[in-house]
C-alpha cells in the first residue's frame, strides 16, 4: 500500500539560518495510511519544518514530498483538500468565539451548515470546551487557545491531519481528553501526523515514531522496536565517582550532563547499583523508557533547544 506521507532525500535550508545549519538534512520517510506516526525532538529539530512542507505550507529546498502520491510542488491545491493542519498563529481567528472560530472553519473546508453545526457541538463536548464556546479566543489563556485549535483541526473530514505540539500548555487532565480525541480520528481510519517533545505522549499514541536531531532522522520504527535496538531492559543513572571506564563491564555506557546512562541486565544492574550505594555514588534505577533512548541517542535532555534552523 502507498504511504499516506512520503519524504525522499528531503531537505530545507533557511536563509536567515547560520552557515551549513540545516531545519532539514536528506530526510527519508515513509508514514502509513491509518495511524499516528509520531516526530519527536527537541524544539528547531526540524519537527515543523516537516510538517509545514507537508501541509503546503512551505516549500522544500531540495528532496520530494509526497502527500497521497501528489507531490507538494505542483499539487498544492488538491492536497490542501485532503489535509488539516493546526495554524501558525492567526491574529483575525481571535476575534471570533470558540464555536466560530470551528464553526466558520468547517464551512470553508464545504460543510453544509446543518453539518458543521453537528461537528462544532461534538468536538466542543468532546474536548470539554462548551463552557468556553461563547467565549473570544483572544480572551483565552495560551493552554486553552491551543485546544480550540487542535478542536477545530480535530472537527474535519480531512484525510490526513497535521497536529504540531498539540497538547503544550495543557493540564494533565486537558492532554488525556485531546489524546482520546486523537484516538478516535484513528479509528475513522485517518492519518495523524504528530510532532511533540512529550515523550510519554509519543509512546502512548504513536503506532511508529521517528527521532528527529538537528535536521537529521536518528532513529525510526515502532516504540517496541526503538526499544530492542538498546537491547538491554534496565537504565541507571550514575553521577559519583565513577569513571566511564568503571561502568563498562556493567553495560551500555553513554556520558549525560553530570554522570552516565548506563544501560543494563537485571544482574548487572543490581551489582552497580549496589556498589554505586556502597562508593556514595547517586544512582537511579528503572526500567528503559523512550526518555532514556533519547538521552543515549542525542546526548541531552529533549527540553534543551537544538541550534537554530527553523524560521517562520
Amino acid at each position: 500500500m502507498e504511504p499516506a506521507l512520503r519524504a525522499v532525500h528531503l531537505s530545507k535550508r533557511y536563509p536567515r539560518a547560520p552557515p551549513g545549519v540545516a531545519a532539514l538534512d536528506d530526510v527519508s520517510l515513509d508514514i502509513p495510511m491509518g495511524k499516528i506516526y509520531g516526530l519527536i525532538g527537541r524544539n528547531g529539530a526540524g519537527k515543523t519544518t516537516f510538517v509545514r512542507i507537508g501541509a503546503t505550507q512551505l516549500l522544500p529546498s531540495s528532496g520530494e514530498f509526497r502527500v497521497f502520491g501528489l507531490d507538494v510542488r505542483t499539487d498544492t491545491q488538491s492536497i490542501r483538500r485532503r489535509v488539516a493542519a493546526i495554524p501558525q498563529e492567526s491574529r483575525p481567528l481571535y476575534f471570533l468565539s470558540v464555536f466560530e472560530l470551528i464553526y466558520y472553519y468547517l464551512k470553508l473546508r464545504g460543510h453544509d451548515r446543518l453539518e458543521a453545526r453537528r461537528r462544532t457541538n461534538d468536538v466542543l463536548a468532546e474536548l470539554s470546551l462548551e463552557p468556553l464556546k461563547d467565549q473570544l479566543v483572544n480572551r483565552l489563556s495560551g493552554g486553552m487557545r491551543r485546544r480550540a485549535m487542535v478542536a477545530m483541526v480535530l472537527a474535519s473530514d480531512a484525510e490526513i491531519l497535521f497536529l504540531d505540539e498539540p497538547t503544550t500548555g495543557l493540564d494533565p487532565l486537558a492532554r488525556r481528553e485531546v489524546w482520546e480525541a486523537i484516538l478516535r480520528t484513528v479509528r475513522e481510519k485517518r492519518t495523524v501526523l504528530l510532532t511533540t517533545h512529550y515523550l510519554d505522549e509519543a509512546e502512548a499514541l504513536s503506532a511508529r515514531l521517528a527521532l528527529l536531531e538537528e535536521g537529521h532522522v536518528r532513529l525510526e520504527g515502532t516504540p517496541e522496536e526503538i526499544r530492542e535496538r538498546v537491547g538491554l531492559p534496565y537504565r541507571l543513572t550514575v553521577q559519583g565517582p565513577f569513571q566511564e571506564e568503571d561502568l563498562h563491564p556493567f553495560g551500555k555506557v553513554s556520558r549525560i550532563e553530570g554522570g552516565f546512562l548506563v544501560f543494563a541486565r537485571e544482574k548487572e544492574a543490581r551489582e552497580l547499583a549496589r556498589q554505586g550505594l556502597e562508593r556514595g555514588a547517586r544512582i537511579s534505577l528503572a526500567p528503559v523508557r523512550l526518555e532514556d533512548i533519547f538521552l543515549q541517542v542525542v546526548g541531552r535532555s529533549i527540553e534543551e533547544d537544538a541550534p537554530l534552523a527553523e524560521a517562520a
